[in-house]
């Protein structure tokens, strides 16, 4: 069967590809008054190829009567033949319906089969004989099933060219009961799988070669009794078919997307699990890359302390400490990086050289002055340590700390 095919693109572009095979349009819907989709399915509008007749269908002879038994009169009809693209809803009313059907019995004639055709009668004898036509789509689709039917795998199927599908099928026009408006609706007649499909499905839609003679017999309007001409023509396609499968998204009516008819498999697919690893591997060797600059820009910042500006254009290193109480930064060892710098005076230069050298006398009579020292008063019968030895601070060293300031006191005056 055909219940799903594909037809996203503009009817001014289908009617160009006809009259490149060789196949007049002389009318045509606008654009905008069909619908473009990836999904179509039952109940939608497509497009429909067929001989310029009257609503009761092809050209009949003198003395034929109209569907609703009025004489045609023998007003003899152009010999030339018109053809035309049309809208119609897919799911055939035959004329002789006064009510609209529900969604369940349109579904029942979206398909009519060609082995349902060979007798002259049932439903579609009239249309067969009079309302012949071709239904245009890019593909269609066919659902594989697996584990006894429980996973629908969806398949799409298109011409290998690349051209449009002809598919034949038969059209009516019916008016409701108490209303003005006409609808006109259409079938595709189903035949044989070929063997290329009958891994998916028994059925197939009746694809009829474009341009050819095999479409110009089945839409010939002088030919308005079924024979074993036309129904030769109802058979399996020979041509040659791409069979690939698509989203599973297409599955349901309302989703639409140029993606459905783009092979799972193909690097164009952007769902393909393949293409998912490959862009993250692009994507990762990106995040690398930036992972590596700011790991430089990280040993760039801890190479060395920051420097810190300070009054009157001062500058010095400084370590972030988290022990003081405003966690201001304190000042860090120095950098060698530093040593050079030029002083804005050269006394500067000398004053800081004196200082040093007063600094190391100092450390070194202090550390003479501790070690000859008696030992500190004990507290509670706990012996103290002094701060300068290697020793723990202890909490009642300040009265030590008087006692060699004053040293270090008499040690300037010396």
């Amino acid at each position: 069967m055909c219940g799903r095919y594909a037809l996203g693109i503009r009817p001014s572009f289908v009617r160009y590809q006809l009259q490149e095979h060789h196949m007049p349009v002389d009318e045509a819907p606008d654009d905008e008054d069909v619908r473009q989709t990836y999904n179509f399915a039952p109940g939608n509008h497509g497009l429909v190829y067929r001989a310029d007749v009257p609503d009761y269908g092809a050209r009949g002879r003198h003395g034929d009567t109209t569907e609703d038994g009025a004489a045609t009169n023998g007003v003899e009809e152009p010999k030339e033949t018109r053809y035309k693209l049309q809208s119609m809803k897919w799911g055939l009313v035959p004329f002789w319906t006064k009510r609209n059907p529900d969604y369940g019995t349109v579904m029942k004639t979206i398909n009519a089969r060609d082995d349902s055709l060979i007798e002259n009668r049932g439903m579609w004898n009239t249309m067969k004989q009079k309302k012949r036509c071709v239904v245009v789509a890019q593909g269609f689709y066919e659902w594989l099933k697996k584990n006894g039917g429980k996973e629908k795998i969806p398949h799409y199927m298109k011409r290998k060219d690349g051209q449009l599908m002809c598919f034949a099928g038969l059209w009516d026009c019916v008016q409701y009961e108490g209303s003005d408006e006409k609808l006109y609706t259409y079938t595709i007649i189903t035949t044989d799988s070929n063997k290329q499909l009958k891994f998916l499905h028994d059925r197939m839609p009746v694809i009829l070669e474009n341009g050819s003679d095999d479409i110009r017999t089945w839409l010939d309007p002088n030919r308005a009794e079924w024979s074993k001409e036309l129904q030769a023509l109802l058979k399996p396609y020979d041509g040659e078919l791409e069979c690939y499968p698509v989203s599973k998204e297409v599955g349901k009516v309302g989703n639409n997307s140029p993606a459905f008819i783009v092979p799972v498999a193909s690097i164009e697919n952007k769902n393909n699990i393949a293409n998912f690893f490959s862009n993250a591997k692009v994507s990762a060797k990106g995040e690398a890359e930036k992972d590596e600059i700011k790991k430089e820009e990280v040993e760039l910042e801890n190479k060395g302390p920051d420097i810190v500006a300070h009054v009157d254009g001062e500058q010095r290193h400084t370590i972030e400490h988290t022990s003081t109480e405003d966690n201001a930064p304190i000042p860090g060892p120095k950098s060698p990086s530093h040593i050079n710098l030029k002083r804005e005076h050269e006394t500067d230069s000398i004053e800081d050289d004196a200082t040093e050298a007063k600094t190391a006398k100092l450390a070194t009579a202090t550390t003479a002055h501790v070690s000859r020292s008696k030992p500190a008063i004990t507290r509670l019968g706990r012996k103290t340590r002094s701060a300068t030895s290697n020793d723990t601070t202890s909490k009642g060293s300040a009265g030590r700390a008087n006692d060699g300031s004053q040293r270090i006191t008499q040690f300037f005056k010396g």
